[in-house]
């Protein structure tokens, strides 16, 4: 089980954008990316929190890096 709680997906993408990524487009997901990495976080609230570990993962940040940007 992650230890990450389902998270509301305006709060996860302002948690990204506070890591440095920036929204690309957006539709029924939002594409965000940083240069190097691009995540996907889709517009579930809240987004699942296996979904969530998987995009924390992606973005190259820990569970504890993005708890504390939420």
């Amino acid at each position: 089980m992650p230890k990450l709680p389902g998270v509301n997906h305006l709060r996860a993408v302002s948690a990204f954008q506070k890591a440095g990524f920036q929204i690309d487009r957006q539709g029924k997901h939002i594409f965000m990316s940083n240069g190097a990495r691009k995540i996907v976080v889709p517009r579930n609230n809240p987004v699942d929190a296996y979904t969530m570990a998987a995009i924390v993962r992606d973005a190259g940040l820990t569970t504890e890096e993005f708890k504390q940007l939420l």
